[in-house]
């Protein structure tokens, strides 16, 4: 229907089908291509058992999660959310995260990648101020990660592991060996069980195809529902309502635009950065931008691929962990902006 322009329009106009299809797709479709091959690389030549060995004692206390997760954060970082929500998924289903681990992992640390970071505040107009973005990004982020894996419904999930494949994981270092070789030869044990090239790119082009002919349809199905939500019905305005008195308590400008800029991330990540560049106010748009990258859970992207794995994450539970960062995230935010513009 958006492709060739038939029926009712608000299915294929530009600010709802078009946006998915012409904007969204080709970049997922892109990343998925990039994603597909490079999970290989990333979890068969012993990288995740490296890190996962040496940063164990740092990621369990603090975000009660195996080392290994880090490699999942570091992906979403570097590359997209999308492609640690991927890597999450695989490690799951490999046996190496328990169900509330994977469940924490996928809502906590498919972090907005520094790329799309720099799309969203230049096109929200506020690029000159990136250094104390990506502060507060990360700070209100970080808060979140510790917070969110504590309370339901994340605490409650299952310390069970994919029942197909059973516990793989040991993190555990020998008494008689140091912590840095004993993640060098786990390492290096795990890469040498690759016996040639073919399997990995064999692995990866079932990957890519899983991916796009899985994936992306969902992804313009649900997204362009989505939109259609946002942009025709007043859906987003009315459960922004709440959200007016806090931001007028805070001294925030324009509190009743931005307040339906700071729902709207549900639906995707991208919207609140339209919605919020009409404001005229830096501090405002300073606000909704650094809160659509902390929220993580969006429908269109992360949220779909997260209830088509299987991964225990109902659509039920990606309302309250959206809500919950929010409310998290949200005073940190704010009282970090008026830092900033003083």
């Amino acid at each position: 229907m958006t492709l060739f322009q038939f029926g009712p329009e608000f299915i294929w106009s530009d600010i709802t089908g078009g946006t998915v299809l012409f904007e969204l797709v080709p970049v997922l479709t892109t990343w998925f291509f990039i994603a597909g091959f490079l999970m290989p690389l990333l979890l068969r030549f012993g990288l995740m058992e490296f890190m996962g060995t040496v940063v164990r004692g740092l990621m369990r206390p603090l975000f009660k999660l195996p080392g290994r997760s880090s490699i999942d954060a570091m992906a979403s970082w570097m590359g997209s959310g999308t492609v640690g929500a991927l890597i999450t998924t695989q490690q799951y289903e490999s046996g190496y995260y328990t169900k509330r681990e994977a469940s924490v992992i996928a809502t906590n640390f498919s972090v907005a990648s520094i790329a799309f970071s720099l799309v969203v505040i230049s096109f929200i107009g506020i690029d000159h101020m990136f250094l104390q973005f990506y502060i507060t990004v990360i700070v209100a982020g970080f808060a979140a990660a510790i917070i969110c894996p504590r309370i339901p419904p994340l605490s409650k999930k299952e310390e069970v592991y994919y029942e197909p494949a059973g516990k793989q994981i040991s993190e555990e270092v020998p008494a008689v060996k140091s912590r840095l070789r004993w993640a060098a030869e786990i390492a290096v044990a795990t890469a040498a069980e690759v016996k040639n090239v073919s399997s990995i790119v064999k692995n990866g082009l079932q990957n890519v195809l899983d991916i796009w002919f899985g994936l992306i349809p969902l992804v313009m199905g649900l997204g362009t529902i989505a939109l259609v939500i946002a942009e025709f019905t007043p859906i987003f305005n009315i459960l922004s309502y709440p959200l007016v008195p806090v931001l007028e308590l805070a001294r925030i400008p324009e509190a009743a635009d931005a307040a339906p800029a700071m729902i709207v991330g549900f639906a995707d990540m991208f919207l609140p950065a339209v919605i919020g560049s009409g404001i005229e106010s830096e501090l405002t748009r300073f606000v909704i931008a650094v809160l659509s990258m902390t929220q993580l859970v969006y429908m269109s992207e992360i949220g779909i691929l997260l209830l088509r794995s299987r991964i225990p994450v109902s659509f039920f539970d990606l309302v309250i962990v959206f809500i919950q960062r929010t409310i998290i995230t949200l005073p940190i935010i704010l009282l970090m902006a008026h830092l900033f513009f003083f």
